[in-house]
Protein backbone atom coordinates (compact mmCIF):
# COMPACT_ATOMS: atom_id res chain seq x y z
CA UNK A 1 0.00 0.00 0.00
CA UNK A 2 2.63 2.28 0.78
CA UNK A 3 2.89 5.08 3.13
CA UNK A 4 -0.42 6.17 4.90
CA UNK A 5 -1.07 9.43 4.33
CA UNK A 6 -3.99 11.35 6.10
CA UNK A 7 -4.74 13.70 3.05
CA UNK A 8 -7.30 11.52 0.64
CA UNK A 9 -7.00 12.06 -3.32
CA UNK A 10 -9.85 13.66 -5.11
CA UNK A 11 -9.72 12.10 -7.77
CA UNK A 12 -8.71 8.42 -6.70
CA UNK A 13 -11.72 8.30 -4.39
CA UNK A 14 -13.93 8.69 -7.47
CA UNK A 15 -12.66 6.04 -9.28
CA UNK A 16 -12.45 3.47 -6.14
CA UNK A 17 -16.19 4.66 -5.39
CA UNK A 18 -16.88 3.51 -8.81
CA UNK A 19 -14.91 0.82 -8.70
CA UNK A 20 -17.22 -0.25 -5.53
CA UNK A 21 -20.61 0.30 -6.98
CA UNK A 22 -19.56 -2.07 -9.67
CA UNK A 23 -18.96 -4.41 -7.36
CA UNK A 24 -22.32 -3.88 -6.21
CA UNK A 25 -21.72 -1.49 -3.05
CA UNK A 26 -25.26 0.51 -2.64
CA UNK A 27 -26.20 3.78 -0.91
CA UNK A 28 -27.35 3.00 2.90
CA UNK A 29 -25.61 -0.73 2.77
CA UNK A 30 -24.15 -1.87 6.24
CA UNK A 31 -21.01 -2.85 5.27
CA UNK A 32 -18.28 -5.10 6.71
CA UNK A 33 -15.06 -4.24 5.88
CA UNK A 34 -12.15 -6.65 5.71
CA UNK A 35 -8.99 -4.99 3.71
CA UNK A 36 -5.51 -5.94 2.67
CA UNK A 37 -4.43 -2.51 1.55
CA UNK A 38 -1.04 -4.25 0.10
CA UNK A 39 -3.34 -6.30 -2.06
CA UNK A 40 -4.96 -3.23 -3.71
CA UNK A 41 -1.96 -1.57 -5.36
CA UNK A 42 -0.70 1.72 -4.70
CA UNK A 43 -3.50 4.62 -3.56
CA UNK A 44 -2.51 8.14 -3.77
CA UNK A 45 -3.63 9.59 -0.58
CA UNK A 46 -3.32 5.66 1.19
CA UNK A 47 -6.39 4.55 3.24
CA UNK A 48 -7.66 8.02 4.11
CA UNK A 49 -8.28 7.53 0.11
CA UNK A 50 -9.69 4.01 0.82
CA UNK A 51 -12.02 5.03 3.88
CA UNK A 52 -13.53 8.12 1.42
CA UNK A 53 -14.11 5.94 -1.18
CA UNK A 54 -15.95 3.73 0.55
CA UNK A 55 -18.11 6.28 2.54
CA UNK A 56 -18.80 8.06 -0.79
CA UNK A 57 -20.22 4.07 -2.13
CA UNK A 58 -22.33 3.93 1.11
CA UNK A 59 -23.55 7.35 1.34
CA UNK A 60 -24.85 9.73 4.15
CA UNK A 61 -27.39 6.64 5.02
CA UNK A 62 -24.63 3.76 4.97
CA UNK A 63 -22.72 2.49 7.77
CA UNK A 64 -18.69 0.61 7.89
CA UNK A 65 -17.93 -1.83 10.21
CA UNK A 66 -14.27 -2.99 10.58
CA UNK A 67 -12.89 -5.19 13.07
CA UNK A 68 -10.92 -3.79 15.88
CA UNK A 69 -9.54 -6.53 17.09
CA UNK A 70 -6.37 -7.00 19.45
CA UNK A 71 -4.40 -9.39 20.37
CA UNK A 72 -1.38 -7.61 22.61
CA UNK A 73 -3.42 -7.58 25.87
CA UNK A 74 -3.77 -11.53 26.08
CA UNK A 75 -1.51 -14.29 26.93
CA UNK A 76 -4.25 -16.92 25.39
CA UNK A 77 -3.70 -15.97 21.96
CA UNK A 78 -1.67 -18.06 19.50
CA UNK A 79 -0.03 -14.19 18.85
CA UNK A 80 1.10 -14.28 22.45
CA UNK A 81 2.32 -18.14 21.85
CA UNK A 82 4.31 -17.02 18.97
CA UNK A 83 5.94 -13.86 20.92
CA UNK A 84 7.16 -16.07 23.72
CA UNK A 85 8.23 -18.77 22.37
CA UNK A 86 11.68 -20.09 22.73
CA UNK A 87 11.43 -17.63 26.12
CA UNK A 88 12.13 -18.89 29.74
CA UNK A 89 10.06 -18.07 32.39
CA UNK A 90 11.43 -14.93 33.47
CA UNK A 91 11.23 -13.35 30.32
CA UNK A 92 7.56 -14.74 29.48
CA UNK A 93 6.64 -13.07 33.02
CA UNK A 94 8.05 -9.62 31.97
CA UNK A 95 6.16 -9.62 28.37
CA UNK A 96 3.49 -10.41 30.47
CA UNK A 97 3.60 -7.89 32.58
CA UNK A 98 4.63 -5.12 30.06
CA UNK A 99 0.79 -5.79 28.37
CA UNK A 100 -1.09 -2.98 28.74
CA UNK A 101 -4.78 -2.82 29.66
CA UNK A 102 -7.27 -2.67 27.25
CA UNK A 103 -8.93 0.73 26.35
CA UNK A 104 -11.63 1.44 23.86
CA UNK A 105 -10.52 4.74 23.26
CA UNK A 106 -7.12 4.26 22.92
CA UNK A 107 -6.07 0.55 22.34
CA UNK A 108 -4.81 0.04 18.75
CA UNK A 109 -5.86 -2.93 16.52
CA UNK A 110 -2.63 -3.17 14.27
CA UNK A 111 -2.96 -6.61 13.22
CA UNK A 112 -6.18 -5.43 11.62
CA UNK A 113 -4.59 -3.51 9.34
CA UNK A 114 -4.11 0.28 7.76
CA UNK A 115 -8.31 0.62 7.36
CA UNK A 116 -9.18 -0.95 10.42
CA UNK A 117 -6.68 1.77 12.06
CA UNK A 118 -7.94 4.72 10.22
CA UNK A 119 -11.73 3.65 10.54
CA UNK A 120 -11.20 3.55 14.09
CA UNK A 121 -9.21 6.62 14.72
CA UNK A 122 -11.63 8.75 12.36
CA UNK A 123 -13.58 11.43 13.76
CA UNK A 124 -17.04 9.76 14.87
CA UNK A 125 -16.22 6.77 14.90
CA UNK A 126 -17.70 3.98 17.46
CA UNK A 127 -16.01 1.30 18.94
CA UNK A 128 -17.58 -1.66 20.99
CA UNK A 129 -16.57 -2.90 24.17
CA UNK A 130 -15.11 -6.49 24.01
CA UNK A 131 -11.57 -6.46 25.45
CA UNK A 132 -10.37 -8.73 22.19
CA UNK A 133 -13.05 -8.91 19.29
CA UNK A 134 -14.35 -5.09 19.52
CA UNK A 135 -15.53 -3.69 16.34
CA UNK A 136 -15.34 -0.06 14.79
CA UNK A 137 -18.50 1.54 12.70
CA UNK A 138 -18.83 5.15 11.12
CA UNK A 139 -22.41 5.99 9.90
CA UNK A 140 -25.70 6.43 11.26
CA UNK A 141 -25.80 2.82 12.89
CA UNK A 142 -22.60 2.64 14.20
CA UNK A 143 -24.60 2.68 17.83
CA UNK A 144 -26.89 -0.16 17.41
CA UNK A 145 -24.81 -2.01 15.96
CA UNK A 146 -22.05 -1.92 18.12
CA UNK A 147 -24.38 -1.67 21.25
CA UNK A 148 -24.36 -4.57 24.37
CA UNK A 149 -21.06 -6.12 22.98
CA UNK A 150 -20.54 -8.56 26.12
CA UNK A 151 -17.19 -9.17 26.63
CA UNK A 152 -17.56 -12.80 27.26
CA UNK A 153 -18.97 -13.33 23.71
CA UNK A 154 -16.45 -12.73 21.12
CA UNK A 155 -18.17 -13.17 17.89
CA UNK A 156 -21.74 -14.73 19.02
CA UNK A 157 -25.50 -13.15 19.46
CA UNK A 158 -24.36 -10.41 22.00
CA UNK A 159 -21.58 -9.18 19.93
CA UNK A 160 -21.96 -6.72 16.72
CA UNK A 161 -21.76 -9.84 14.45
CA UNK A 162 -25.04 -11.11 15.33
CA UNK A 163 -26.64 -7.18 14.98
CA UNK A 164 -25.32 -6.70 11.62
CA UNK A 165 -27.03 -10.45 10.72
CA UNK A 166 -30.40 -8.82 11.61
CA UNK A 167 -30.03 -5.47 9.79
CA UNK A 168 -28.92 -7.60 6.57
CA UNK A 169 -25.36 -6.48 6.23
CA UNK A 170 -22.71 -7.08 3.34
CA UNK A 171 -19.17 -8.30 3.63
CA UNK A 172 -16.68 -6.48 1.70
CA UNK A 173 -13.46 -8.28 1.19
CA UNK A 174 -11.15 -5.63 -0.46
CA UNK A 175 -8.10 -7.55 -1.03
CA UNK A 176 -8.64 -10.44 1.25
CA UNK A 177 -9.95 -14.11 1.07
CA UNK A 178 -12.25 -16.15 2.81
CA UNK A 179 -9.98 -17.16 5.19
CA UNK A 180 -10.41 -13.68 7.14
CA UNK A 181 -14.43 -13.39 6.52
CA UNK A 182 -15.19 -12.60 10.34
CA UNK A 183 -18.72 -13.06 10.46
CA UNK A 184 -18.42 -17.31 9.64
CA UNK A 185 -17.74 -16.75 13.42
CA UNK A 186 -21.22 -15.90 14.38
CA UNK A 187 -21.79 -19.33 12.51
CA UNK A 188 -19.52 -21.12 15.40
CA UNK A 189 -21.82 -20.25 18.00
CA UNK A 190 -24.95 -21.21 16.03
CA UNK A 191 -23.45 -24.68 15.77
CA UNK A 192 -25.10 -27.72 18.14
CA UNK A 193 -23.10 -27.80 21.27
CA UNK A 194 -19.69 -25.54 20.52
CA UNK A 195 -16.48 -26.34 22.19
CA UNK A 196 -15.17 -24.12 24.54
CA UNK A 197 -12.25 -22.76 25.84
CA UNK A 198 -10.48 -20.43 28.08
CA UNK A 199 -9.55 -17.07 27.47
CA UNK A 200 -7.52 -14.67 29.35
CA UNK A 201 -6.49 -10.78 28.89
CA UNK A 202 -5.51 -7.75 30.74
CA UNK A 203 -8.15 -5.06 31.26
CA UNK A 204 -8.80 -1.78 33.55
CA UNK A 205 -12.11 -1.56 35.84
CA UNK A 206 -12.27 1.73 37.23
CA UNK A 207 -8.66 2.17 35.86
CA UNK A 208 -6.89 -0.92 38.21
CA UNK A 209 -5.08 -3.02 35.48
CA UNK A 210 -6.04 -6.73 36.52
CA UNK A 211 -5.88 -9.99 34.43
CA UNK A 212 -9.68 -11.16 33.82
CA UNK A 213 -10.30 -14.69 32.93
CA UNK A 214 -13.52 -16.00 30.62
CA UNK A 215 -15.12 -19.03 28.92
CA UNK A 216 -16.13 -19.12 25.96
CA UNK A 217 -16.98 -20.87 22.31
CA UNK A 218 -13.43 -22.34 20.90
CA UNK A 219 -12.72 -19.73 17.80
CA UNK A 220 -11.00 -21.68 15.11
CA UNK A 221 -10.60 -20.27 11.54
CA UNK A 222 -8.57 -22.76 10.12
CA UNK A 223 -10.99 -23.94 7.25
CA UNK A 224 -12.83 -20.78 6.67
CA UNK A 225 -10.95 -21.06 3.22
CA UNK A 226 -12.65 -23.97 2.09
CA UNK A 227 -15.92 -23.05 4.01
CA UNK A 228 -15.47 -19.84 1.47
CA UNK A 229 -15.26 -21.83 -1.31
CA UNK A 230 -18.39 -24.55 -0.81
CA UNK A 231 -20.41 -20.92 -0.09
CA UNK A 232 -19.10 -19.43 -2.97
CA UNK A 233 -19.99 -22.85 -5.49
CA UNK A 234 -23.81 -22.96 -4.13
CA UNK A 235 -24.22 -19.06 -3.85
CA UNK A 236 -27.64 -17.67 -4.67
CA UNK A 237 -27.81 -15.27 -6.91
CA UNK A 238 -27.09 -11.76 -5.54
CA UNK A 239 -25.16 -13.72 -2.68
CA UNK A 240 -21.88 -13.31 -3.78
CA UNK A 241 -20.13 -10.75 -6.37
CA UNK A 242 -16.74 -10.89 -7.60
CA UNK A 243 -14.53 -7.42 -9.06
CA UNK A 244 -11.03 -6.04 -9.33
CA UNK A 245 -10.74 -3.36 -6.99
CA UNK A 246 -7.59 -1.38 -7.74
CA UNK A 247 -5.30 -4.80 -8.51
CA UNK A 248 -7.04 -6.62 -6.00
CA UNK A 249 -9.55 -9.19 -6.54
CA UNK A 250 -12.40 -8.51 -4.07
CA UNK A 251 -15.92 -10.24 -3.31
CA UNK A 252 -18.89 -8.66 -2.03
CA UNK A 253 -21.18 -11.07 0.31
CA UNK A 254 -24.58 -10.93 2.35
CA UNK A 255 -23.64 -11.71 5.68
CA UNK A 256 -27.10 -13.64 6.10
CA UNK A 257 -26.56 -15.97 3.57
CA UNK A 258 -22.99 -16.55 4.63
CA UNK A 259 -24.03 -17.56 7.98
CA UNK A 260 -26.63 -19.90 7.17
CA UNK A 261 -24.76 -21.38 5.01
CA UNK A 262 -21.65 -21.35 7.30
CA UNK A 263 -24.09 -22.94 10.39
CA UNK A 264 -24.70 -26.01 8.36
CA UNK A 265 -21.43 -26.25 6.89
CA UNK A 266 -19.56 -26.38 9.91
CA UNK A 267 -22.00 -28.84 11.94
CA UNK A 268 -21.40 -31.18 8.77
CA UNK A 269 -17.45 -30.80 8.78
CA UNK A 270 -16.42 -30.43 12.19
Amino acid sequence: MGRVSAVSDPDSIERLAAALSALGVRPGDVLLVHASLRATGPVPGGPATVLAALRRAVGRAGTLVVPAFTTENSDTSPQYRARVHGLDAGAREAVRAAMPPFDPALTPAPSMGALAETVRTAAGARRSGHPQTSFAALGPAAGKLLAGHRPDCHLGEDSPLARLYEADARVLLLGTGYATCTAFHLAEYRTPAPPLRRYRCVVAPGGVRQWWEYEDVALDDGDFAALGAAFEESAAPGDVRKGLIGSAPCGLLRLRAAVDFATGWLTAHR
